[in-house]
């Protein structure tokens, strides 16, 4: 694709100073006004394969994209994307973010995955009126008690991950569960949502472990899971984790008399842990790539910057969510946006969403984007036709159900 604006794309890593790289496509005739979109997560640690570059390839798509078509006030813009390590700690992500705003002028930024990092940033976003977009925040926090004007979350939170998968479990046997958790925001949050849709669909929690980011040893969990009389391990468990963990229960026999549910699962954990060791599990996702012709069409356009993978679902977040905001800050006006990112939130929030990705879609008032989810089931090796053909839909949610109910809000903006 050939554009007359230009998109960058620059890099950070940890705390250190971004560093340019050539333009994407042909230098532009004349300077333009530049909007600075951040993309922070991880880089180095157990959640790279979530994100990581190719997440900021797709956000780099979707300006592509939109420059190519831009027209009005966003005729002449230029877009600059930048990338940073959060290193998973909440305060080196929001110190970077500081960073970014105060001595690069970067006006949106894109928290990826780790809640605590993300709550952490929206608090600076807040405080220095920029835009805070979620990628991949599971605590139902942070567009709830939490939410601020500068906010939105968009590809999914525990409530979305969990009520499907808890439901269809208990409804299918598995009446008594036992969680092994992260010990984080993310973990606690998502153990407490499924609770309970565990506890409304007539389940019950008879046990629970805690386990620090980046465990190498679940082997204690599992016998106390299995001792605890539960039907059902459920897995709160995120990055490497995951798989880490249901292929130890395995060399353990555990699933021999256990279920285990993945309450957040992606595709780059079917990669990891294989289909003979995560075939038949059922978990729920805002976007696969094989779903229909759109989002096979929005695959093919962004695998060249995948690194051989195939983009799962907080990679096409990072896509759409760059690909509104931008539609937003021409529906704004380019000065405006730039002076506030909580003007250019509710712009956002007031215009429905459309792209490949995810379909159509809204952004409700407490910031949490309302889109279709899927509950999905991981092939057997014998169903696969091979490479990335990993999953097969079972149902459908539609998107007032993926959300949690506005009645049952914490969020100020829904009480103002």
């Amino acid at each position: 694709m050939t554009v007359s604006r230009r998109v960058f794309l620059q890099g950070a890593a940890g705390l250190a100073t971004a560093l340019a790289a050539p333009p994407l496509a042909a230098p532009a005739l004349a300077q333009g006004p530049v909007i600075r979109i951040g993309v922070l997560a991880d880089f180095s640690g157990i959640y790279t394969d979530l994100l990581g570059r190719g997440g900021v390839g797709c956000a780099r798509q979707a300006a592509t994209e939109f420059l190519a078509g831009a027209s009005g006030p966003a005729k002449g813009l230029e877009v600059e994307v930048l990338f940073g390590d959060h290193q998973n700690k909440a305060d080196t992500g929001a110190s970077l973010v500081r960073r970014w705003i105060d001595q690069q002028g970067v006006d949106m930024v894109i928290a990826g995955p780790n809640s605590a990092v993300g709550l952490a940033v929206s608090t600076i976003a807040r405080e220095k009126d920029k835009a805070c977009l979620g990628v991949a925040v599971t605590a139902t926090e942070f567009t709830n008690k939490l939410c601020t004007p500068n906010t939105v979350n968009w590809t999914y939170d525990g409530y979305m991950l969990s009520k499907a998968v808890a439901a269809e479990t208990v409804r299918g046997g598995g009446k008594k569960w036992y969680f092994i958790a992260t010990d984080n925001a993310f973990g606690h949050s998502l153990q407490a949502e499924t609770t309970t849709f565990v506890q409304q669909a007539g389940g019950e929690v008879v046990g629970s472990a805690r386990a620090p980011l980046g465990t190498g040893d679940f082997s204690a969990m599992l016998i106390a899971a299995r001792g605890s009389g539960a039907d059902v391990i459920g897995l709160a468990l995120g990055g490497n984790d995951l798989p880490n963990c249901i292929k130890q229960a395995h060399e353990f026999g555990v699933t021999r008399s256990m279920k285990m549910a993945a309450l957040v699962m992606f595709l780059n954990d079917i990669r990891a842990a294989g289909l003979d060791t995560m075939q038949k599990l059922l978990f729920t996702n805002s976007f696969y790539w094989d779903t229909n012709d759109r989002t096979r069409a929005f695959t093919r356009r962004v695998l060249p910057a995948m690194g051989g993978a195939y983009p799962g679902m907080v990679h096409a977040g990072c896509y759409a969510v760059t690909l509104h905001y931008l539609k937003a800050v021409a529906a704004l006006g380019v000065e405006a946006a730039k002076a506030s990112g909580a003007a250019t939130v509710a712009r956002m929030k007031a215009m429905p969403t459309e792209d490949d990705a995810f379909g159509a879609g809204s952004i409700r008032a407490d910031g949490r984007a309302v889109l279709p989810a899927y509950l999905l089931q991981v092939k057997t090796p014998a169903e696969s036709t091979g490479g990335w053909d990993y999953c097969k839909l079972v149902s459908t949610m539609a998107p007032e159900e993926t959300v949690k109910p506005l009645a049952q809000s914490e969020c100020p903006l829904i009480r103002s």
